[in-house]
């Protein structure tokens, strides 16, 4: 069995598939509208030297994410 995390947890070049999105409103939209649901391949490719926000590739695609809402995207 695989234990969840947070997406705000991975370091960069770790990966992990999305399991839950926590996150409520205009933010759950967005997230869902690139491509976060559940079972996608996310990895983080990088943080910006301030630590927020982090990069992440997720579809063919590099995102920039907040700390405070990849804290609400569960993986595993």
């Amino acid at each position: 069995m695989e234990y969840m995390h947070r997406l705000s947890e991975l370091a960069p070049g770790q990966q992990g598939r999305v399991k839950a999105l926590l996150s409520t409103g205009s933010i759950r939209r967005r997230l869902l509208d690139i491509g976060l649901i559940e079972n996608t391949t996310v990895e983080c490719i990088g943080r910006s030297p301030g630590g927020d926000p982090s990069a992440y590739y997720i579809r063919g695609a590099v995102i920039a994410i907040r700390s405070a809402d990849s804290k609400n995207i569960l993986i595993e």
